[in-house]
């Protein structure tokens, strides 16, 4: 391993697109693959993935959900049931058309061979094929409310992508559930909203914005869609997490019907909502700094490694010793999360590779440190990391302190940077225009009908319509965009 350098070459004010693949490369999270528009997630990526995947999953099942598995591939038959479904994705779908491959009789190399009597779509998404099972599994009112999970990679062929934001193919989570009546269904899609909004705020310490999907941005097949979107520190939204009232569009589509307690066949009333890999993306752009990643405790893989600057076996046992007192200790219900890094490299090289990697905490502990019982802190998540030499005593006593300071810190510091892009002063549509071409790079949020459209001259400047909040922030009456009474706000920005 080379000496470790003190900074990434790019940073935040000067090149925000360039600073957030290096955060990526020096704290090792992913690579491109040799597939186009796929990555490699590396293992401390996939742990990041896995320690989100553990909490989602507990909510889910403490919401009352449970998880199954459907199959990757989508007859295209299935697909084509639904139109303003297949209208969505379609120019985002792989399609498979054959089942082998043989020797071309050129000599050339491998080619196609039988072809598939139907062609099967690589799952975009799970509606179609999972509404399949779901009209065989219900027959009656008494199998309501069915609510089902699945942990799944999807494919989407998409022609500009960037790592964790926007690949080809990616990981997530999509629930689907089946209710007897649209108040039942509109109640899921709300709860599921909220699950994403906890786990997002307190979980990666990431403020979010809860709200409903305009009509151009809502999911294919959906009559409504909300939303959570976080604010990154170039000022651009993300889109975090999505909550799909289906109506009874898929339920006919998919002949989901149930005999309710009258004797009478109705149509269900179905839900989906997901959130993917894209939120490690997010953590990325929320919280990290010019020294490379930041994690909050709570989702860091260790949030505690404690390094041996000696590697003789006198200071890796009393490393080891530190590491057991840690690990004893409970933070928000869990043991803390403590790894020893005893690896054959010299002792500034590990450490700065877990600073980058964004640990919270990291201990660092010498052969003179031994007689005084001694060792040195570093606090993370500060800007510049600083050191402290302090007992081991004092470290196990005020470790739980220091992580929830942590993650508070955090938070605090992602709310102010997010609250500081919010404007929702502007008065009309060329104030908002000329405040962008003058740099302004943050968020819009304006008074709104609930029917105008996106003014052209903001539509050319790159901005977006993100979603009408559920709670309203300005106190306008007037539309801004239309002149006519104002019902809600809406949010415009640049996004990924």
């Amino acid at each position: 391993m080379a000496k470790a350098t003190s900074r990434l070459e790019a940073t935040r004010d000067t090149d925000f697109p360039k600073w957030y693949l290096e955060v990526i490369k020096h704290a090792d999270l992913a690579e491109n693959s040799v597939v186009r528009g796929c990555m490699v997630i590396k293992p401390w990526g996939y742990a990041i993935w896995e320690q989100m995947q553990a909490d989602l999953d507990r909510r889910f099942k403490e919401t009352g959900h449970v998880n199954a598995y459907f199959p990757l591939f989508i007859p295209k038959g299935l697909i084509e049931k639904e139109a303003d479904h297949v209208e969505g994705f379609a120019k985002e779908m792989a399609v498979v058309t054959h089942h082998r491959l043989k020797a071309a009789d050129d000599g050339s190399g491998l080619v196609p061979d039988g072809e598939l009597t139907e062609p099967l779509v690589v799952r975009p998404t799970s509606e179609t094929i999972i509404g399949e099972s779901f009209s065989r599994w219900i027959q009656s009112y008494r199998d309501l409310p069915l609510l089902i999970n699945q942990w799944a990679n999807v494919v989407r062929w998409e022609l500009r992508t960037r790592m964790f934001l926007r690949t080809t193919e990616f990981l997530w989570q999509e629930g689907h559930t089946v209710h007897a009546t649209k108040a039942e269904a509109g109640e899921e899609t709300a709860r599921m909203l909220e699950v994403y909004r906890a786990f997002a705020e307190d979980v990666l310490a990431m403020p979010v914005i809860t709200g409903e999907k305009t009509p151009e941005e809502r999911f294919p097949g959906a009559d409504r869609t909300f939303c959570i979107e976080a604010i990154m520190q170039d000022g651009k939204a993300l889109q975090a997490g999505t909550s799909h009232d289906l109506g009874q569009n898929f339920a006919k589509g998919s002949d989901i019907t149930f005999s309710d307690k009258e004797g009478e066949v109705q149509h269900a009333w179905t839900t989906s909502w997901g959130v993917s890999t894209r939120l490690v993306g997010g953590v990325i752009m929320t919280h990290s700094d010019d020294n490379g990643l930041r994690l909050p405790p709570s989702l860091s893989p260790h949030q505690i490694v404690v390094i041996p600057m000696d590697l003789d076996d006198e200071v890796v046992a009393a490393a080891q010793e530190l590491a057991t007192r840690l690990r004893g200790l409970d933070w928000r219900r869990a043991p803390v999360r403590v790894h020893v890094d005893t690896r054959d490299y010299d002792a500034p090289t590990r450490r700065w590779e877990w600073v980058r990697r964004g640990v919270p905490l990291i201990v660092q502990l010498g052969k003179r440190d031994l007689g005084s019982g001694k060792a040195m802190l570093s606090r993370r998540w500060r800007e510049q990391p600083d050191r402290e030499l302090l007992q081991q005593d004092e470290i196990v006593a005020q470790a739980v302190e220091i992580l929830e300071d942590a993650q508070t810190t955090m938070w605090d510091e992602a709310t102010a940077y997010r609250d500081a892009f919010l404007r929702d002063d502007f008065t009309s549509v060329d104030e908002i225009a000329e405040a962008y071409r003058g740099g302004f790079d943050g968020v819009v949020i304006a008074p709104w009908d609930g029917e105008a459209d996106m003014p052209k001259e903001l539509a050319e400047l790159a901005l977006s319509r993100r979603c009408a909040p559920l709670q309203r922030r300005t106190s306008g009456d007037t539309c801004l965009f239309s002149g006519n009474p104002a019902t809600q706000d809406l949010v415009l920005a640049r996004s990924y």
